[in-house]
């Protein structure tokens, strides 16, 4: 099975690469012993956090738990993203996880904060492209249980190239990842919007300085400055709910030093629905859903993820998912076949 999606995960990428915009652009560098960069010409534009479990002392095991992706901002000049540390330590950058997870015959654990003895682990790097305006990576993650032990494995691909949306320069990045599992036995996922799904998040200069800046665009309309919505867990019949369920979009506005920036983010209707959203003033923003991983039935999803200085309107959010809705449409689902 993970033969199969290595395959086409590679065929996505190379897809990707075909009809880039920049003539210069990306380049991969070297790894280091916990990370790899991508620049753009010349500048960083990517940070694949890759780092090896160290269950040396408490603080050491949070740094190492999870890998995870940084962006930098389209001119290279700020990180927009998260690592270790700060408000919700366990909160890195790009990542992906679920905080209620059933396995091996009633097995629990969480792969969201970590705890106890679960983790998830890179393992290897299975490709990597750069072709002028875009770039690909194809990583091997396996997630370990409540005694450590492997009882799943993902290959997790995310591609970027640098565009245009108007006049302004951007990032476009596509996220997919190929759940399995590792010992045939069924896996559950499940969670709550806080806490599960795939989430950006914003770096800590956020919460520290800026949060009451943050503000929330939705296809309804753009939210005031500090205000946000959630999927209330404790109220799944709360009416308020359909407002923060099964969006095809939802954009965050962040200030990081003197400049504004829009990250927005891009559900694809064949991944799992109900898809419930989470919204935080310190730049935390995704969703979750609940599904079923078994031998026959391995989870693919896809988002994307637009970013741009600037702020943005609800019609340019509007015409990015249309865009990603009609090119996946003809794509194959990574991982599938």
């Amino acid at each position: 099975m993970r033969l199969a999606a290595m395959l086409l995960f590679a065929w996505f990428c190379h897809i990707w690469a075909v009809g880039s915009l920049s003539a210069d652009g990306f380049q991969w560098q070297q790894p280091e012993a916990d990370h790899v960069d991508l620049l753009f010409d010349g500048r960083p534009a990517l940070r694949y956090m890759m780092p090896k479990l160290d269950e040396s002392t408490a603080d050491k095991r949070n740094e190492t738990f999870k890998p995870y992706h940084h962006v930098w901002s389209p001119d290279g000049a700020t990180l927009l993203t998260k690592g270790p540390g700060g408000l919700f330590p366990h909160h890195r950058g790009l990542f992906y996880g679920f905080n209620k997870i059933t396995y091996g015959g009633g097995k629990q654990c969480d792969t969201w904060h970590c705890t106890g003895k679960t983790y998830q682990s890179h393992e290897k790097e299975l490709s990597h492209e750069a072709a002028g305006g875009s770039a690909s990576q194809v990583v091997a993650i396996d997630w370990h249980g409540q005694d450590g032990e492997v009882f799943a494995h993902e290959t997790r691909s995310v591609a970027i190239k640098r565009q245009k949306l108007g006049e302004v320069d951007g990032w476009l990045i596509d996220f997919a990842s190929h759940l399995e599992t590792a010992d045939d036995q069924p896996i559950h996922l499940d969670g709550d919007p806080q806490h599960a799904g795939f989430h950006f998040r914003a770096s800590q200069e956020v919460p520290d300085k800026t949060a009451k800046q943050t503000y929330y665009l939705r296809p309804d309309g753009k939210g005031q400055p500090g205000e946000t919505r959630n999927w209330d867990h404790e109220h799944p019949e709360s009416p308020d709910n359909a407002k923060n369920e099964n969006l095809l979009w939802k954009g965050m506005s962040i200030v990081l030093g003197d400049k504004r920036f829009t990250i927005v983010y891009l559900d694809h209707p064949s991944n799992p629905k109900p898809s419930r959203y989470s919204e935080r003033d310190y730049g935390r923003f995704g969703s979750y859903f609940v599904a079923d991983v078994t031998k026959g039935q391995p989870l693919n999803v896809k988002y994307r993820l637009w970013i741009q200085a600037g702020e943005m309107t609800v019609e340019q959010c509007d015409e990015l998912s249309k865009t990603f809705i009609a090119e996946a449409a003809v794509s194959p689902t990574p991982g599938s076949g």
